[in-house]
């Protein structure tokens, strides 16, 4: 990847290093039910296993950081990554404002959270084992930067360091952008709307959609972003694609338990994500990105 023309974006906060503010409610020793409650919907909404955050709550209230309040340093971090997370996210923001300028809307560019091992968001505990995500109820994306280096610990997606894999780390941010475009143009109000009336499996059906649609806006911004900035170079495609088969729900689940149950999945297949983020990127168009009219996915 060539990031030497691409935008910079101020809108990042930087809490890396910092403490995290506790949880509204908690109480020192643990967390009450009203929590454990909330924390769930939110996870179930999301497509977030539930336990995930319930431990991360439960963590930061036995640590007693309740009382800390996160320490951000808001706009361009001067590192290299916070560089690269800020020239990804800058790149995002041209072309989606463009794009909703077309179709004679305004875009409204999110914040994104860079932390380490925990924080506090708008949806509630932020932790690195959760991986990258977007908060509607703050409209912020939450990035513990170690993440990018599961990438290939975890998931032998790419070569961490590698130039190659950069294009891999840039797609993972602008999937979660893909969440905050989704959030805009009301599709996750409508999709968490219809959720709360059907059962599990049903709701997961909808939750896959609603991620590979992300894949595919992620594809779009490459596709776009590429066509004014020339910053892909040979290999980088190449490298991404792994990425997404690497967080497939079926090579997850295979790892993890040993077999598939494919009415789990909330992202989608290894197979659906790489084509869905192929159909961005070939198309570059915002119609072409209808995950929800498709029996085919």
């Amino acid at each position: 990847m060539r990031l030497d023309n691409l935008p910079q974006s101020d809108r990042i906060e930087d809490r890396r290093g910092g403490r995290s503010g506790g949880l509204p409610g908690a109480r020192s020793g643990g967390i009450g039910i009203g929590t454990v409650v909330v924390l769930g919907l939110v996870g179930w909404a999301l497509g977030i296993d539930p336990r995930v955050l319930i431990q991360g709550a439960d963590m930061l209230s036995k640590t007693g950081q309740s009382q800390q309040e996160s320490t951000t340093k808001p706009g361009t971090p001067s590192d290299a990554m916070g560089r690269f997370v800020s020239a990804i996210l800058g790149s995002t923001e041209a072309e989606w404002t463009d794009i909703f300028a077309q179709a004679g809307k305004k875009y409204q560019p999110p914040t994104l959270v860079m932390f380490s091992g925990a924080t506090q968001s708008g949806c509630g505990s932020a932790q690195s084992a959760m991986g990258p995500f977007y908060c509607p109820l703050d409209q912020k994306v939450y990035l513990d930067t170690s993440f990018f280096q599961d990438l290939e610990r975890r998931f032998r997606a790419c070569d961490v360091g590698s130039k190659t894999c950069q294009f891999s780390q840039a797609y993972v941010i602008a999937h979660e952008i893909g969440h905050h475009v989704q959030n805009l143009l009301g599709v996750l109000p409508q999709v968490q709307q219809a959720q709360r009336g059907i059962g599990k499996a049903e709701a997961n059906s909808l939750q896959v959609r609603v991620e590979l649609q992300a894949d595919c806006f992620a594809g779009i911004w490459a596709n776009r972003a590429h066509a004014k900035w020339q910053f892909i170079e040979p290999g980088d495609v190449e490298a991404a694609l792994p990425t997404a088969s690497a967080i497939g729900d079926d090579r997850l689940q295979k790892q993890s338990q040993g077999y598939v149950v494919p009415d789990a999945f909330t992202h989608g297949s290894s197979a659906q994500r790489t084509r869905w983020f192929m159909t961005g990127l070939k198309s570059g168009s915002v119609p072409s990105c209808d995950t929800f009219r498709t029996e085919e996915l």
